[in-house]
């Protein structure tokens, strides 16, 4: 548990504003899992290529990067791409700038596949706002 500065004592309302966004969160969270079975992906490839399509800096997205944006060890990232690779949704590129290097690039039927579940996760995503705005400023 991280450590937090003390901001005083909860009240009620403010237990009632974390049980509501916690529930709202997992919502969310199973509402991800299950469109990405949908789509016929897991729900740890889906965030792999949402990681590399969004999280990307110019010097391209490898393998470490993954390992870190999903909080997994090195291996279980290379494992993960294995799999992607052979599903047709990732490819790998050897850095031109550092040939050690190794970068990870969607396919365009990762591209496409992505597009639709980014574009509904966002209508979710717009929907819950009208209910996490409020809590938000509630504390």
């Amino acid at each position: 548990m991280t450590k937090r500065q003390d901001s005083g004592p909860l009240a009620a309302r403010d237990y009632a504003v974390l049980a509501r966004f916690r529930l709202l969160l997992r919502g969310f969270v199973a509402f991800s899992e299950e469109a990405a079975r949908l789509a016929g992906l897991t729900p740890q490839q889906h965030q792999a290529l949402l990681a590399i399509k969004g999280l990307s800096s110019p010097n391209g997205f490898t393998i470490g990067d993954l390992a870190a944006c999903l909080h997994v060890r090195h291996h279980s990232a290379v494992g993960l791409a294995d799999r992607l690779v052979t599903g047709g949704l990732l490819r790998r590129r050897p850095d031109p700038a550092d040939r050690r290097r190794v970068q990870l690039l969607l396919t365009p039927r990762a591209e496409h596949l992505l597009a639709k579940l980014s574009a509904i996760h966002r209508d979710e995503l717009r929907r819950l706002s009208k209910e996490l705005k409020p809590l938000l400023a509630a504390l």
